[in-house]
């Protein structure tokens, strides 16, 4: 019976590879934010005299809205590989980020949610920089959609706060 209860946890143990392939597939979708990155930059070039300055501001926060996403799967990738399939050996690579086989599980949620604020906020800037393209009830929906963002971001670190003050007095 031993054999195969060792057999079950080996295949069970294994089967955090599956995860491998999702974690590829994120990478590729880096390079669709890459593109989609570059395709911004050389359709905004030939507008940016006429442009103006609500032009540039809505085309530079759409950047930042893009390299925010870029983030957000880099740390989803990085981190839910090392958490969940395996280490990742850079050995002492001088580029590899500080925070790389630091960031748990609870640590994963704060800065996801914190990521997903932040595009929300840059999308409401974007929204409020051309008022005349939305109906009241849009902006209503869409402000209230962010402060669901940012309450979810509030309520997740309470309840790790929490989480944290009991795992100390257990």
């Amino acid at each position: 019976m031993k054999a195969i209860e060792d057999f079950l946890e080996k295949i069970i143990f294994a089967s955090r590879w599956l995860m491998a392939p999702i974690y590829i597939g994120l990478v590729v979708c880096l390079f669709f934010l890459l593109y989609v990155f570059i395709h911004e930059i050389i359709i905004f070039i030939p507008l940016a005299t006429s442009a103006g300055e609500s032009g540039v501001i809505l085309f530079i926060l759409n950047l930042i809205d893009l390299s925010l996403a870029g983030n957000l799967l880099l740390m989803v990738i990085f981190s839910g590989y090392e958490n969940f399939v395996s280490k990742i050996d850079v050995g002492g690579h001088k580029d590899k980020p500080a925070w790389m086989g630091k960031v748990n599980f609870s640590n994963l949620k704060l800065k996801l949610i914190s990521s997903i604020v932040a595009i929300s906020g840059i999308h409401l800037l974007k929204i409020f920089m051309s008022l005349d393209q939305y109906t009241k009830e849009q902006i209503i929906l869409y402000i209230s959609i962010h402060l669901a963002f940012v309450l979810s971001g509030v309520l997740l670190a309470f309840m790790d706060y929490i989480i944290g003050k009991t795992s100390k007095h257990s």
